[in-house]
C-alpha cells in the first residue's frame, strides 16, 4: 500500500511589490511515493525546495506560497485525502497530529518558554481529543515519555531548564502522542553536537520500529541519512535529481550532483583536500533552462543546456534525472 503519492507537484512563492511580480518556483514537477513502515530521507543544499515540499504535503500552504498544480494523495487505510483539496477544518480535525505530525526545526521555537512542558502536552491532547479525566491524562503522558526514554520530571520543567537535546526529544514526544501514520522531521539534529545527535536519531529509529509508522526525514546532513534512512531523495533547485535506496545512493550514485554530495563527506583518516563544487545554486525566480544543474556540472553537454532531463527508472526503486543516464541502463 502507498501511504502518500505525490504527482507532478508544482508550488511557488508569488510576491508583488512596487508593481513588480516575482514568482519563485521552489517545487517544480516533483513526483514520489511514500510507503508504510519506512524512513524516507530528503537531502540537498539550502534553498533546494526541501522545506517548501514538506509544507505542501503537510497542508501548511499559506501566502505567498501557493500550490500551482499536481496532487498530494494520502491513504490512511479507512481514510483518504487529497491535501491540495481538503478544507482547513477537516485538516485540523482529522489529519494534523492524528495522522500527520511535524517535528519542527529548532525545538525552542516549539515550546512555550513561560509554560511547563506538561501544559504543551495538555494543549495538544485537549485540542484534538479532549481531556475528561486529568489523572488518566497525566498517567498517559508519563507512560508515553517513559516509553521514549525520557524522565518523568521533564513534564514539570520549563523549556529553559532543559538542554537542547532534551528539548528536541520533547518535541519528538509531542509529535508522537497519537502515534500518527506519518512523522515529518525537519532538520531534527540541527545545532546539536554529534553525541546528542546520535541519541535523537536513535529515538526516531526506535519510535519508527515500535510504531511501524513512516518518517519523512529532511536534512542536508548526508551522514544522518546514511545512518537512518531506508531510501533517499536528492533534490536540486526544486526538482528531484536522484532517488534510490540508501545503500545505492552512497555506494553507486549516478547523478553528478549526488556524486559530489557523497564525495564531499569526510572519511576517517583521510588527509586529502576535498574538491568544492563550482558556482552556487540557481535563483529559482529565474532558473536556468534545461537541466538546472548544468551551470555547475563537470559533465555538461549541449543537450543539458536546453532540454529538461526526464526522471527515469534505471532499475527498481532507483530513479535519476540526468541526460547521461538512460532508462533501464542498469
Amino acid at each position: 500500500m502507498t501511504l502518500l503519492s505525490v504527482q507532478s507537484l508544482h508550488a511557488s512563492y508569488r510576491t508583488e511589490a512596487y508593481g513588480i511580480s516575482r514568482t519563485v518556483r521552489a517545487v517544480d514537477g516533483v513526483s514520489f511515493d511514500l510507503f508504510p513502515n519506512e524512513i524516507y530521507g530528503v537531502a540537498g543544499e539550502s534553498s533546494c525546495g526541501k522545506t517548501t515540499l514538506i509544507k505542501v504535503i503537510s497542508g501548511n500552504i499559506k501566502p505567498p506560497l501557493k500550490a500551482i498544480e499536481g496532487s498530494v494523495n494520502y491513504n490512511f487505510g479507512d481514510y483518504k485525502a487529497d491535501m491540495l483539496k481538503i478544507s482547513q477544518d477537516e485538516l485540523r480535525r482529522s489529519i494534523r497530529w492524528k495522522q500527520i505530525s511535524y517535528v519542527m526545526q529548532g525545538s525552542m521555537s516549539v515550546l512555550n518558554p513561560v509554560r511547563k512542558v506538561i501544559k504543551t502536552f495538555e494543549d495538544i491532547v485537549d485540542t484534538h481529543e479532549g481531556i475528561t479525566n486529568r489523572n488518566k491524562f497525566l498517567e498517559r503522558m508519563r507512560t508515553h515519555i517513559n516509553r521514549l526514554g525520557l524522565p518523568t520530571d521533564v513534564l514539570n520543567a520549563y523549556p529553559h531548564q532543559l538542554s537542547g537535546g532534551m528539548r528536541q526529544r520533547v518535541a519528538i514526544a509531542l509529535a508522537t502522542v497519537f502515534q500518527p501514520a506519518l512523522i515529518i522531521a525537519d532538520e531534527p539534529t540541527t545545532a546539536l553536537d554529534v553525541v546528542v545527535q546520535r541519541g535523537v536519531l536513535h529515538m526516531i529509529k526506535d519510535i519508527q520500529a515500535t510504531s511501524k509508522n513512516t518518517v519523512l526525514l529532511v536534512t542536508h546532513d548526508m551522514a544522518v541519512h546514511a545512518n537512518v534512512a531506508d531510501r533517499v531523495m536528492i533534490m536540486y533547485a526544486g526538482r528531484i535529481a536522484e532517488e534510490a535506496p540508501t545503500e545505492i545512493i552512497f555506494n553507486a550514485p549516478l547523478h553528478p550532483y549526488t556524486q559530489h554530495l557523497i564525495n564531499s563527506l569526510p572519511m576517517i583518516g583521510e588527509k586529502s583536500m576535498k574538491a568544492s563544487l563550482k558556482g552556487s545554486p540557481p535563483n529559482l525566480a529565474d532558473p536556468p533552462t534545461g537541466c538546472r544543474f548544468h551551470p555547475r556540472c563537470p559533465y555538461v553537454m549541449d543537450e543539458c543546456r536546453t532540454v529538461v532531463p526526464d526522471l527515469v527508472s534505471v532499475k527498481e526503486r532507483h530513479r535519476v534525472a540526468c541526460h547521461l543516464v538512460k532508462e533501464g541502463s542498469l
